[in-house]
Formats: structure tokens, C-alpha cells, sequence
């Protein structure tokens, strides 16, 4: 008896602890979350440390060599007495300096790098906003289906019970109850399969983020408009400020930048020297030049290496050019088509469907209809507002790929 009652208390407990931690979940909205993500995603963090890099690759262009100290001793034998002395030491001082084309064409390279880097970085965020926001979306789609599951699997419920009283006491063949059973055990599936996918894009979208998002949480927004008009002219004329078109850019001025430094580096620059030497009884001053002679390496190898690679840089630049234009037009071709889905639903189908059903559902609670003509109703009805949903999610996602792919912001969340 105890242990009963344990177990009741517990459960009791559980209980409250369940429904509580529901009724406290922490709230987000998309803007929210985009902001959390640009803070603790790890991509974007390692997208930082190499902007962090790229600028000390600047300080490092901007370093001058440093020099060179040579220092020596030992002793000096007279050729005339043979007698060995001392004090006979040397000491060189050695400066490299680059030519100034030389420093430029570094610096040009480390500020390409960067632009590059933070091109990278932008674009990369402009990838992770987009996954946020398809998943955030996911969410709210799929809660919209599990209210519609939960409506039907209520109904249902509610048809059944009465299905099952006149088979009790005979008015209906029993065939109708086991059609409600079906019914009833389908919506029952439904709803579950809708919470599961709410699980699971909430799990994805927690994986977006960071760790500081609690592993219960809500969204708070809803679905965008479906009013939104698209203009494919000015679309195209958007394609220049592509993030893929920038980042690639900003990788053939590197490549650039780097085959200037290859042939500058043919004549790097000379080498200045100062020197004492010490004999013990002589002191002799030393200042030379140095410069190097390109005879037999005219750095031909590095030259040809460093065209080759912003020839195939120029390439991916052109063929992305090609690529963008295509994934541009095919977005914007499936936005019209979810558009025209969304508005033959929006303008006739959802409000046939469901006159149909009410009209259905009033004969059958008058006994002029039988109970499979209503259920027929109502999971066609069902079947409309789910396609309806999709077709809706189809038209948000194609504008939100063509918003991921020349930046532009086309819609905002409505809270």
C-alpha cells in the first residue's frame, strides 16, 4: 500500500514537474535567434579567429627584415716571425630592405586576404541566417499541422463515441464503427508524427545556434504573408551582389596580387653592410651592397604557378556567374508556382472544401448522410489545409533561397 502510494505521489509529482517546465518553456523569436547564432555557433567563431589572423598577416607585410649581426675571433700568425698575437677580432652589420613594389605588392596581398576572409565570413552568415530561417519556419509549419491533427483525432473521438452507441443499440452496422476506429487511429497517427517533426526541427534548430538554447523551447512568430511580389528584372540586376560572386572576387584579387609579388620578387631588393675588422695593428672599415643577380632563377616556376591559379580562379568566377543566374531563375520559377497553389487555395479551394464539409456534417447530424460520406468529407477537408500548408511552405522557402543568394532582404519575420 505504501509503495502504491509512493508510486502515485510520484507520479503526481512528475507530472507537475511536466506540465510546469511546458508552461515556463523559454520563448524566441527568429530575430533572437539569428542573434544568438552570429554569438556562439562555432562556425562563426572560427570564422572570426581567421579574420583575426588575416589582419596580422597585414602586420606582417608591413615588418621590415631585421638585421643581421656577424661577429668573429681568432688568432693571427706573422708570416714574418711566426709568432702568433692576439687581439684580432671582426665584427659585420647586415640590413636586407625590400624594393618598395616589392613591400606594396605584399600589403596587397594580406588586404586581399582579408577582404576575402570577411567576404567568407558574410557569406557564411548569410548561409546560417538561411538554415535558421528555413527551420524556424519548419517549426511553426508543423505546429500549424499538429493543431489540424489534434482537431481531426478530437472529432474523431467525438464521432466515434456516438458511431458506437447506435451500433450498440443497432441503428448502425457495425462496419461504421470500425471505419471510426480507422479514422480515430489515423489521426491519432498524424498527430504524433506532426510532434515528432516538431522535435526534430527544434533539434535542429537548437543545433544552429548554440549551447545557451535550452533543450525545451518555443518560437514565437508566424508564417509570412503570401502576398509577396517578385520582380525578375530587378532580381537579375541583383546578381552582381551575390556573396558567392563577392567571395570569389575577392579570391582572384589574391591570386592576382600574388602573381604581381612573383615577378616583383625576380629583384626583392639589396642588402646593405657595415663591418669592422681588427688587426693588432691594423683597423680596417668595411661598407658594401648586395644584390642579388636573377642568372640562373628567374623564378619562372613560381610565375607559371601563380597564373595558372588566377587563370582557374577567373574561371570559377565565370562558371559561378552561370551557376547563380540558373539557381536565381529556377527559384523564382518554383515562387511562382507555389504562389499560383497558394492562390487557387487562398481564392476557392479551402473555402469549397470546407462549405463541403459543413454541409456534409449537417446532414449527417440530421440523418440524411451516413457516417463514411462524412468521414470521406472531412479527410478531404483535412488533405486541402495540408496542402494548402505545404504549398505555402514551398512559396516561403523558394524566396527565402533567392534572399540567400543575392542577399537581399525580401520578407521579416511577423511576430
Amino acid at each position: 500500500m505504501r509503495t502504491y502510494l509512493f508510486l502515485v505521489i510520484w507520479g503526481f509529482i512528475c507530472l507537475n514537474s511536466t506540465a510546469s517546465q511546458a508552461i515556463g518553456a523559454t520563448q524566441f523569436s527568429l530575430e533572437q535567434l539569428m542573434q544568438i547564432a552570429a554569438q556562439e555557433n562555432p562556425i562563426m567563431n572560427v570564422l572570426k579567429a581567421q579574420e583575426d589572423s588575416a589582419r596580422a598577416s597585414i602586420k606582417t607585410a608591413e615588418s621590415f627584415l631585421n638585421p643581421e649581426i656577424e661577429a668573429g675571433s681568432g688568432p693571427t700568425k706573422d708570416r714574418n716571425t711566426s709568432q702568433d698575437k692576439k687581439d684580432n677580432w671582426g665584427v659585420t652589420i647586415s640590413q636586407s630592405l625590400e624594393f618598395p613594389n616589392v613591400r606594396n605588392a605584399r600589403r596587397a596581398i594580406a588586404e586581399s586576404k582579408l577582404q576575402y576572409v570577411e567576404s567568407n565570413s558574410f557569406s557564411t552568415k548569410v548561409n546560417l541566417n538561411l538554415q535558421i530561417k528555413k527551420r524556424f519556419y519548419d517549426v511553426i509549419q508543423n505546429q500549424e499541422i499538429l493543431k489540424i491533427a489534434e482537431s481531426d483525432r478530437d472529432s474523431l473521438r467525438d464521432i466515434r463515441g456516438r458511431v458506437a452507441l447506435k451500433v450498440d443499440v443497432g441503428d448502425s452496422p457495425r462496419y461504421e464503427l470500425i471505419k471510426a476506429d480507422t479514422e480515430l487511429i489515423a489521426a491519432e497517427r498524424d498527430a504524433q508524427a506532426a510532434k515528432l517533426k516538431i522535435y526534430e526541427s527544434k533539434l535542429y534548430l537548437k543545433g544552429l545556434i548554440g549551447k545557451s538554447i535550452p533543450d525545451d523551447f518555443d518560437v514565437i512568430g508566424v508564417m509570412p504573408n503570401t502576398d509577396i511580389k517578385l520582380d525578375i528584372v530587378q532580381i537579375r540586376n541583383e546578381i552582381k551582389n551575390s556573396p558567392k560572386l563577392k567571395q570569389i572576387k575577392a579570391a582572384s584579387e589574391v591570386a592576382e596580387n600574388r602573381l604581381r609579388l612573383e615577378e616583383k620578387l625576380i629583384n626583392p631588393g639589396v642588402t646593405l653592410k657595415a663591418g669592422v675588422n681588427q688587426d693588432p695593428d691594423l683597423t680596417q672599415y668595411r661598407f658594401g651592397l648586395s644584390i642579388p643577380l636573377p642568372l640562373w632563377n628567374q623564378r619562372q616556376g613560381q610565375i607559371g604557378e601563380a597564373t595558372a591559379n588566377f587563370q582557374e580562379v577567373q574561371a570559377q568566377l565565370s562558371d559561378q556567374e552561370l551557376t547563380l543566374t540558373r539557381d536565381v531563375e529556377s527559384a523564382y520559377q518554383r515562387y511562382l508556382i507555389a504562389q499560383q497553389q497558394v492562390s487557387s487555395f487562398e481564392t476557392g479551394l479551402l473555402t469549397q472544401a470546407e462549405s463541403v464539409l459543413k454541409v456534409v456534417e449537417a446532414a449527417y447530424r440530421y440523418g440524411e448522410r451516413g457516417i463514411l460520406e462524412y468521414l470521406d468529407a472531412q479527410r478531404t477537408f483535412r488533405l486541402v489545409k495540408k496542402d494548402y500548408l505545404t504549398a505555402r511552405h514551398d512559396y516561403i522557402i523558394a524566396i527565402l533561397e533567392i534572399e540567400q543568394l543575392l542577399n537581399i532582404e525580401i520578407m521579416r519575420n511577423q511576430i
